[in-house]
């Protein structure tokens, strides 16, 4: 059977450009390709036709002589300008899966990689937090080794370039059909070899160091969020940038209040007398104190909202509130007298009747309903 005509099996004219015949090719081998495809014997035959076409066409002298004359100045059994080449087709190949997978012949040499991010975890009172302060850190950091000055190699040496990949630091692997591209597996991607290896940093070319970090904590910053330090992290490979150091905020226990927000929440103790009879209560803020009036017959639990005492945050245009959230402190270790007292008021309390213990009355309405 006649073989086709490499442009009609690709689509394209024979004034076509190499990218123009390589695209057409590209899009032909991902629709017939035998993994998208299995047992497909039609799709197979069609792969390996435009995969010939391919490899004529790309190769210019190739193609030179199949537009001269035709199927048999590319048949070696007819003497024409040599069989089929691995090279252009493993190029282009290699070209696909290179776009997919992030690689391709384009990013030959030595990669470049971004430092690792650091992460340093600062702990902080809820004073700090809420009023800001500068203060210093110190982090670990690679500096460049004094001795071989960041080469990596012993003094009088140097590094030579990787017999393996030949100083790209990649090297493409031939699986079959696929062709991957990536690290060179003897040089780790550096292009380079060191022989002899400096004594001071082991061929690291760098050394362990402890750097001192100042850190602006802005006013209001809250548990959880996170300072960027910029290119403080970990330094970049084969050149590459630094990472960054994130300054973690972690907000220490408060003894008397807690943080929700920008807003502050605190219990206040009274007795049963201040509850009962009324009367103001001084309470801490962290602006200093401030004062609120009891009414008279408060009850444990009650809430009273003081504006604008609690946290002015980093994205807020005004403080939080302070609540403060009463308890009424039930006495203890009485005396004989004070529990005499005691008893006499809950003679007159009972005697005055439901008026003075409204909650009481209606929770046992409530009860005799239930069993009712």
């Amino acid at each position: 059977m006649a073989k086709r005509d490499f442009y009609e099996i690709l689509g394209v004219g024979k004034n076509a450009s190499e990218d123009e015949i390589k695209k057409a090719y590209r899009k032909l081998a991902m629709k017939y390709h035998p993994d998208r495809n299995p047992d497909n014997k039609v799709a197979e035959d069609k792969f390996k036709e435009a995969k010939e076409a391919y490899e004529m066409l790309s190769d210019s002298q190739k193609r030179d002589a199949y537009d001269r004359y035709g199927h048999a100045g590319v048949d070696p059994n007819m003497g024409g300008g040599g069989g089929p080449g691995a090279g252009g087709f493993a190029d282009a190949f290699g070209d696909i899966f290179g776009d997919i997978f992030g690689g391709g012949r384009r990013n030959a040499g030595p990669q470049v990689y971004r430092g690792a991010d650091l992460r340093y975890n600062l702990e902080i009172t809820l004073e700090q937090a809420a009023n800001g302060f500068d203060t210093t850190i110190r982090v670990p950091s690679w500096d460049e080794c004094d001795t071989c000055h960041g080469s990596g190699a012993k003094p009088g040496t140097s590094p030579v370039t990787c017999t393996t990949c030949g100083g790209h630091g990649q090297v493409r692997m031939q699986q079959g059909l696929f062709s991957i591209q990536q690290a060179c597996p003897k040089c780790h991607g550096t292009g380079k070899m060191i022989p002899e290896p400096c004594t001071t940093c082991s061929g690291v070319g760098r050394i362990k160091r402890n750097k001192t970090l100042e850190v602006k904590i802005p006013a209001g910053i809250d548990d959880g969020m996170r300072i960027r330090s910029s290119g403080n992290g970990e330094p970049g490979v084969n050149g590459g940038p630094p990472g960054d150091l994130y300054v973690e905020i972690h907000i220490k226990q408060h003894p008397v209040f807690q943080r929700e927000g920008d807003d502050l929440h605190c219990e206040i103790p009274i007795s049963f007398v201040k509850a009962a009879l009324g009367g103001e209560i001084e309470v801490p803020t962290l602006s200093g104190k401030a004062s609120f009036t009891v009414p008279e017959g408060t009850q444990s639990g009650k809430t009273f909202r003081l504006r604008s005492k609690g946290v002015k945050g980093v994205r807020s245009g005004y403080a939080g509130d302070l609540f403060c959230h009463v308890v009424i402190e039930t006495p203890v270790k009485l005396t004989e007298k004070q529990k005499e007292l005691l008893r006499d008021f809950e003679k007159l309390t009972v005697e005055g009747g439901s008026k003075h213990s409204p909650q009481s009355k209606s929770w046992m309405d409530k009860v005799k309903k239930f069993f009712e």
